[in-house]
């Protein structure tokens, strides 16, 4: 493939209208159609939840629509993230939703017709998956160049209580909706907020980033900039180490995961509005930790929030598999989704201070990658072995039942509840560990801020 050539100079280079509102109100009226389309999103994700479940009473059947949505965004972020940072990055973010929703239509029109089958999801969600792939670095590096340094960490904070409130409200109204319009009426809805949220995107002006020394490096072909990402955070070895913790973590978080809804099920006897409770539950967590660091902005050090809610989560998340009560879940939810926003967004105000912004849609998506690539994995892993080993081992008389029965119970739900008790432990030990490990617990310290590179190299010349 040829390579391409960019233009330089200030942030407002394009054919972007500088007219239109841009800054912290431009990313506000991002935010607010985000906002909508997660909530539409997440009311037919939890609706279509429960629909799979009914038809097949498996947890693998679950954990494949995961996988098939997940992996594409693993898949193609490389890509993704060089061609984020090749062309226009709002018309990028537009197409991007736009064409993920799209497989939303065609779910409606199966269901209408009374063709829905559970394979049908596994085609749809790699196709909203493969698009999806293209959000994360077009969103993270439009956020870096409309708000200032000091801004990060809130904005961040906002995307998370968008994403949180929905994660409140949407079991709440799916499971009324399901009852008055069914899974058909859901899932129009969600037609509706994703379409609102790319009209809104239209009426925003994104700056594109001025051309850095990073950026000139990376230039080349398509295949050369898909993979600058990877030498990128090669060749800054605190930046790697902290996305290998993240790698590691989202392994074994991914098992909790995608156990905790069918553990819930089984062990309340497909009691959907217990389900929707706890998920509830932990959106209000979520949107207080996310409100809170939108007020507070953040700890100064930033890695202290990645390791300390790391650490948390860990120990939360194992609790989860300890009781077996829906009061006990919800509580524990709740807190869990507390300490959620407080990694993400110390994360990400890491990474975009100290990235250039022109090379963060292939840095970031690349960031993704190694983050994210042992998902897909740990989500058949937890499936199958959830079904062929745990859960029977755990009923009454079970191989493992005499073990562990006195730690989780027996019964349905029993072998996920181990799963999910056994990889939040070794989680929180994980990161507990990284403190003794310099080059990540000082990452803010080694790495100097983009900025600070830039009037360094100004100075020089």
């Amino acid at each position: 493939m040829a390579s391409v050539s960019r233009p330089s100079g200030s942030g407002d280079v394009g054919s972007l209208r500088s007219d239109r509102p841009g800054g912290m109100l431009g990313f506000t009226i991002i935010w607010v159609g985000q906002m909508l389309s997660l909530m539409g999103t997440s009311m037919t994700g939890f609706a279509l939840t429960i629909w799979a479940w009914e038809a097949t009473g498996q947890a693998a059947a679950l954990a494949l629509v995961g996988f098939a949505n997940f992996a594409p965004v693993v898949l193609f972020s490389p890509i993704a993230g060089a061609i984020v940072d090749r062309y226009d990055r709002k018309k990028v973010m537009m197409l991007a939703d736009l064409a993920a929703g799209l497989p939303t239509l065609g779910l409606l029109l199966l269901f209408t017709t009374n063709n829905l089958q559970v394979w049908h999801l596994f085609i749809t969600g790699a196709i909203s998956g493969t698009f999806q792939s293209f959000h994360f670095p077009a969103y993270s590096a439009a956020v870096t160049m409309m708000v200032r340094k000091e801004q990060y960490g809130r904005a961040q904070a906002m995307l998370a209580v968008a994403e949180f409130a929905s994660g409140i409200f949407a079991p709440i109204v799916a499971t009324v909706l399901l009852v008055y319009i069914g899974i058909g009426g859901v899932m129009s809805i969600d037609v509706i907020t994703f379409t609102t949220a790319v009209v809104m995107l239209f009426f925003v002006h994104v700056p594109r980033p001025p051309v850095t020394e990073a950026g000139r490096r990376g230039m080349g072909s398509l295949w050369k900039e898909s993979f600058y990402g990877f030498r990128y955070i090669y060749e800054h070895p605190s930046l790697l180490g902290l996305q290998l913790v993240f790698l590691l973590n989202n392994f074994l978080s991914s098992f909790g995961n995608t156990l905790s809804a069918p553990m819930i099920l089984a062990r309340t006897a497909n009691d959907t509005l217990t389900l929707g409770s706890v998920m509830s539950a932990g959106g209000v967590g979520g949107l207080i930790g996310s409100v809170a660091l939108t007020i507070w902005g953040g700890p100064k050090r930033r890695i202290h929030g990645v390791l300390l809610g790391f650490i948390f989560m860990g120990l939360l998340g194992g609790a989860m598999g300890l009781v077996s009560v829906p009061t006990g879940w919800a509580a524990i939810m709740f807190m869990l989704m507390l300490a959620s926003p407080l990694i993400n967004t110390s994360n990400q105000a890491i990474w975009q201070a100290k990235v250039e912004p022109d090379v963060q849609g292939r840095v970031f998506s690349t960031r993704r990658l190694i983050a994210q690539v042992s998902s897909p994995p740990a989500m058949l892993m937890a499936g199958f072995l959830a079904d062929g080993f745990f859960e029977p081992g755990m009923h009454a008389g079970g191989s493992i039942a005499e073990l562990f029965g006195w730690l989780v119970g027996t019964g349905p739900g029993a072998g996920m509840a181990l799963m999910v008790v056994i990889t939040g432990m070794l989680g929180a030990a994980l990161s507990l560990g990284v403190y003794g490990i310099r080059v990540v617990r000082d990452v803010e310290t080694i790495v100097p801020d983009h900025d600070e590179r830039a009037k360094a190299a100004a100075q020089l010349s």
